[in-house]
């Protein structure tokens, strides 16, 4: 039985996967997409022309890895509308601005003005009527150890090369921003509280958990 029937999930509900590298944003995006009869949306890094690039030096290519994802993300944002929504997304536009671009801008790696320049295509993006908001974020999360030992597991080799010290960072930075973001309801899911590769099943309490959620939310919003 289609568990979004089951649980009476609306079929133009957009629910978006976040968290950091390494939490199985992909994973939970297939598997809630295949229990629900949703389309997928996914982040295009095999062919990301500047992410080599950009973890050989961070300076150099911040920017323009920045840039490439918005203008990718804003696209993929784009057909949700034209589709009508029923979307799974991995990964969320609001990650690229509130922690990646931020970081690069905090630390050096992104100019002042590149920044700016960052900001204002983002805030005019939001604004059209192509950009719908997700009815739910998904956060995953985990402990840093958990993260790097999924990061070691998966074993792509920019990811291998790059050191400890930035994913701590980035985990450290995705739990700030999670603690306040509001740009949609958001549900928090710990990875050990279940397991997609090898039981199948744990996606219906996970269904479960999601039509709560967005019916909580419909209720507030009449």
């Amino acid at each position: 039985m289609n568990l979004r029937m089951k649980y009476d999930i609306p079929s133009n509900a957009i629910i978006t996967i976040a968290g950091t590298v390494g939490v199985g944003k992909s994973t939970m995006t297939n598997a809630l997409a295949d229990a629900l009869g949703f389309r997928t949306s996914f982040e295009k890094v095999d062919v990301n022309p500047y992410l080599d690039k950009f973890y050989g030096d961070f300076d150099r290519w911040s920017f323009h890895l920045q840039i490439y994802f918005l203008a990718e993300r804003f696209k993929e944002q784009k057909r949700i509308f034209e589709y009508g929504g029923g979307f799974i997304q991995d990964r969320s536009i609001y990650e690229d601005t509130g922690i990646f671009a931020k970081m690069h801008y905090e630390k050096g790696t992104m100019s002042p003005v590149d920044y700016e320049t960052y900001k204002s295509l983002f805030d005019a993006m939001v604004m059209t009527p192509y950009f719908p908001h997700p009815d739910l974020l998904i956060y995953l999360e985990g402990s840093i150890d958990d993260i790097l030992e999924r990061i070691k597991l998966r074993g792509r080799p920019m990811e291998q090369a790059t050191p400890v010290s930035y994913w701590e960072e980035m985990y450290e930075r995705y739990e700030n921003w999670i603690n306040t973001f509001n740009a949609c309801p958001v549900m928090r899911l710990n990875i050990n509280d279940y397991d997609l590769i090898n039981n199948q099943g744990s996606v219906e309490p996970i269904v479960e958990r999601i039509a709560s959620f967005i019916k909580q939310t419909q209720l507030l919003k009449r």
